[in-house]
């Protein structure tokens, strides 16, 4: 249980960071330059999520034995463009749909795609037991 518990607060470390970096791109990109929110949304999710595989895949989750780097890569986008649907579609219904501001919609998305993330990441990628 302990190493479900650190992992789960390492987890949370780089979530926190990736965090951050997907909020102020999206934010720069919105509110500073203008774009659309699907734009600058996206934009933030995938420069966060070249973060969060480093960061991930070197802090969070072991390497799955007999599984290339390669692989683990795909399985690790694969799982992230679910997951960058699931963000998107979130924020645009909450933003555009019911006029949420757009950070409130974003927390909202990324509450729910963390817990997501974890999940998939957890069954498909690590290469410890729970």
């Amino acid at each position: 249980m302990k190493t479900l518990l650190t992992q789960l607060a390492k987890f949370g470390v780089v979530g926190v960071i990736a965090t951050v970096i997907d909020f102020g791109v999206m934010n720069l990109l919105h509110y500073g330059l203008q774009l659309d929110i699907l734009i600058a949304n996206t934009a933030g999710f995938v420069i966060s999520l070249i973060f969060n595989y480093l960061a991930s895949m070197k802090f969070v989750f072991e390497h799955r034995e007999g599984m290339s780097r390669r692989r683990e890569f795909v399985i690790f986008v694969v799982l992230s463009v679910v997951g960058l649907l699931l963000n998107d579609g979130i924020v645009v219904a909450l933003n555009k749909g019911l006029a949420l501001e757009a950070n409130l919609a974003k927390i909202a998305a990324t509450a729910l795609v963390m817990m997501y993330n974890f999940i998939t990441r957890k069954i498909f990628l690590d290469g410890t037991q729970a």
